[in-house]
């Protein structure tokens, strides 16, 4: 695959963080668009971040929290994914597609898990590209001429 648009990461520290981490110690890979942001916790993540994230060129946001049950902060992962439906929701409103978002679970002892999340979101983003009358390049919405 070609395509490397800026992909942002909020990463919980306890979870995805350190998934992120032993990903890396693991050797496995991943599209280097991918820029990992490190948050205490998934639900610490406010909609505005993840609106300036996308204004500021990022393709797309993902949000990735503790299992649920699992979180440091108790309920933090709960406000995350609550948080995460009225993104969801908002982003549709104000034009951007919902494949520019996810959020999802990992464990810290789920590498695989991260890195195949990450895959996921840069082949969907990628089909975005490719089917939508504007073009996601470099971050940034740019008419396709091949329509």
């Amino acid at each position: 695959m070609n395509w490397d648009a800026k992909i942002i990461a909020f990463c919980c520290n306890w979870c995805s963080y350190a998934a992120a981490d032993l990903a890396g110690i693991s050797r496995l890979q991943y599209s280097g668009s991918i820029r990992i942001i490190r948050v205490l916790c998934s639900g610490m993540v406010h909609p505005q971040q993840v609106l300036h994230a996308l204004e500021k060129g990022a393709a797309g946001v993902m949000i990735i929290g503790c299992h649920s049950g699992e979180c440091h902060y108790l309920k933090g992962n709960e406000l995350a994914l609550a948080r995460a439906e009225v993104i969801a929701d908002t982003l549709e409103d104000l034009g951007y597609a919902k494949e520019q978002f996810e959020f999802t679970w990992v464990s810290s002892a789920e590498p695989e898990r991260l890195v195949a999340a990450f895959h996921r979101m840069s082949a969907r983003l990628a089909d975005l590209d490719r089917d939508m009358p504007v073009t996601i390049t470099g971050g940034a919405w740019q008419q396709n001429n091949e329509t």
